[in-house]
């Protein structure tokens, strides 16, 4: 799903380089997990960090020392959307449009974004001047209890 960003009123955003290893998917679930905290937000943390790490994880594994990652984080109203920037301006396969094949029982890897298609209200990427975005948004969960 190519297309501009929605926008909502009162979005709050976070911007933020991440080093181009393994360890920019926990950098990346926390910053995630923190900004879904405040109280009144009505978003999924758990799939919100779950489908963060998805990202992360296959732009460092798929761009490896082609430049930055970046993630963005934007808290909307009724919902949050979530970027993750690279260098490759190469679309990711199987993003928007789901695979003929299952993945293959005995891989430990190939459903990441499966889960992102089946887990988020919407997905897709876009190019950007220095190569991709590829992003997904999660909608409010109608009566989620949120963590004190």
């Amino acid at each position: 799903m190519n297309g501009p960003m929605l926008h909502e009123t009162s979005a709050t955003s976070w911007r933020v380089a991440l080093p181009h290893t393994a360890a920019a998917v926990p950098v990346a679930r926390a910053l995630v997990r923190t900004a879904l905290s405040e109280p009144d937000h009505p978003a999924d943390s758990d799939t919100a960090e779950l489908l963060t790490a998805e990202l992360v994880a296959n732009a460092v594994e798929h761009t490896s020392g082609r430049g930055p990652i970046e993630l963005v984080v934007e808290l909307l109203p009724t919902s949050c959307r979530i970027e993750v920037h690279d260098a490759d301006p190469a679309p990711p396969g199987g993003l928007t449009r789901p695979d003929l094949a299952a993945p293959d029982p005995w891989q430990e890897d190939g459903r990441g974004l499966l889960l992102i298609r089946a887990l988020s209200t919407a997905c897709g990427h876009r190019r950007t001047a220095t190569g991709k975005a590829v992003w997904f948004r999660l909608s409010a969960v109608p009566g989620q209890p949120h963590p004190a």
